[in-house]
């Protein structure tokens, strides 16, 4: 269903590799008020990679942001997205919140599909 939802304009931008110079270009070209949330993370993350000695802090971070440029660099997708999260908000039943929930793992594994290449 969110298959072909999503194909009728192609994504904004290529999909960048995982690093963090090429995210924060992405970040900068289809999102760019989220630049100041991605150097926070970058921070944190690289804290904790240096506290806990792994680098797990670090891929998780680019994971995340991997996902959130997969997603937004599609505007349907991204549009899509929100309106689900606030379809969510509202939901009063189980009947009413599982088909929302179910699109909106769907559209986060198309976007984890995207990032794993």
């Amino acid at each position: 269903m969110t298959e072909q939802h999503f194909t009728s304009s192609g994504p904004l931008i290529a999909m960048p590799a995982l690093t963090p110079a090429a995210l924060r270009t992405a970040i900068a070209q289809i999102a760019p008020a989220q630049l100041p949330a991605f150097a926070d993370h970058l921070d944190r993350a690289a804290e904790q990679a240096a506290a806990q000695s792994t680098i797990t802090p670090l891929r998780a971070f680019l994971q995340y942001w991997g996902e959130f440029v997969a997603i937004q660099r599609r505007p349907e997708r991204a549009a899509r997205l929100r309106e689900l999260e606030s379809a969510v908000e509202s939901a009063d039943t189980p009947e009413e919140l599982n088909p929302l929930v179910s699109e909106i793992q769907q559209l986060l594994a198309e976007a984890q599909r995207e990032v794993a290449g």
